[in-house]
């Protein structure tokens, strides 16, 4: 009983910090990084890479896109500047999952260490902040979509799964992960979506369904290499920081490894709209 109450209080206070950061832009960056610091050190640790020079990359990186804007006093050359990162980002993720089906192990040399603390956390945080202000507005709507729709589908995963899971989605990385228990999750996230789309009034239905599709599969996938990760690293949690539920990049790896791909989506909605 103990534990259960530890694990919904932490829990509690994520959410409600999160909730609370969409109600002011400034605070919605300044919380964010502090996940975004954490959730690297966690990573750093299991990728045993241990330098300043992620830490530094990351704070340019959040910093320098997070207040464009308020630097610049226009959006000029923030459209190319998240272009290339963007590119790039996504590239370096099609490695990773490229890794996670046809590797025993990631490879992890000293060059790759910084590329994906680079374009796999660092940037993922960064579209995170990039999706809050899409159309150059801070928009906490479709960020808190988002999480919704990553909440949706990691609790119904987690519960047909459990209750009806027989076939193992990925067995040699996450043996608990079933086929019911994916396809449990992205059902009921579709269901979310309509909700989300009558309560937010941002995106018409159809969109919200397609991002509820993109989130369910890329944030399983970006779990999933999370998983191996830990893995390879010989633990179950990527840190202690919430008692009952493990590092904050456990409840960050889904949605940071999503967060490319919600965006380039909305960019695409932007052009063809």
């Amino acid at each position: 009983m103990n534990e259960t109450l530890t694990r919904a209080l932490s829990g509690l206070l994520y959410v409600m910090l999160l909730l609370a950061s969409l109600y002011n832009e400034h605070f919605f960056i300044v919380l964010f990084f502090v996940f975004g610091l954490v959730s690297l050190a966690e990573f750093c640790k299991l990728i045993q890479l241990k330098s300043i020079v992620p830490y530094i990359v990351f704070a340019l990186l959040y910093f320098v896109f997070g207040y464009w804007q308020f630097v610049m006093n226009s959006n000029k050359g923030l459209d190319e500047a998240t272009q290339i990162l963007q590119v790039i980002t996504i590239f370096v993720q099609l490695f990773l999952i490229k890794d996670l089906f046809s590797e025993k192990t990631i490879p992890l040399f000293s060059s790759k260490r910084y590329i994906i603390t680079t374009f796999y956390l660092s940037s993922g945080f960064v579209f995170l902040v990039l999706i809050a202000n899409h159309n150059g507005s801070f928009n906490p709507e479709y960020i808190l979509g988002s999480f919704i729709l990553i909440w949706i589908n990691d609790t119904f995963a987690y519960l047909v799964g459990k209750n009806f899971g027989k076939q193992k989605l990925f067995p040699s990385i996450s043996p608990k992960k079933t086929v019911e228990g994916f396809l449990g999750g992205l059902f009921f996230a579709t269901i979310a979506s309509y909700f989300i789309y009558i309560f937010t009034e941002t995106l018409t239905f159809t969109n919200w369904l397609i991002l509820s599709i993109i989130i369910s599969v890329i944030g399983t996938i970006g779990d999933l290499i999370e998983s191996k990760f830990k893995r390879q690293a010989n633990v179950k949690d990527s840190g202690v920081i919430m008692p009952g539920h493990g590092g904050l990049l456990d409840r960050f790896d889904s949605i940071i490894f999503a967060a490319p791909f919600i965006y380039l989506f909305l960019r695409i909605l932007k052009y063809v709209s």
